[in-house]
């Protein structure tokens, strides 16, 4: 039934994984996510944001909230939507928060990751 529900949302804008000067979260920064590794903290945001604190970034990203209530213990969400976007040759780095799945894929084929996961949505709807 999550499938069928996705409800994909495209967020304006582009955005970028950066790595945080010290490992600490700048004050000032509006971030959309951080990862905290061995290796230091990652900011996920706004490539704007990342500019204008001077953070280095490898390549800009389009963000796609799946809107769908996602439970942490779902099974084979993650798997059938990152499939779906493989197929049609995109990368999709996922982050899951408390509520929902959040699909960052490259920069310019956020309509067409849209379009892929409406498709499988509605390919699942069918199923049920």
């Amino acid at each position: 039934m999550l499938l069928a529900s996705l409800d994909p949302e495209l967020h304006p804008g582009r955005y970028v994984f950066a790595l945080a000067a010290g490992g600490e979260l700048p004050a000032d920064l509006d971030v959309v996510a951080t990862v905290r590794e061995a290796e230091g903290l990652t900011l996920v945001l706004a490539a704007a944001e990342a500019d204008r604190a001077g953070l280095a970034y490898d390549g800009t990203m389009e963000w796609i909230t799946l809107r769908v209530h996602s439970a942490l213990d779902a099974v084979g969400l993650t798997a059938a939507f990152s499939t779906a976007l493989a197929v049609a040759g995109m990368s999709a780095n996922v982050i899951a928060g408390l509520h929902h799945d959040h699909v960052f894929v490259p920069a310019g084929r956020g309509r067409d990751a849209l379009e892929v996961l409406r498709a499988l949505s509605a390919a699942s709807a069918g199923d049920g």
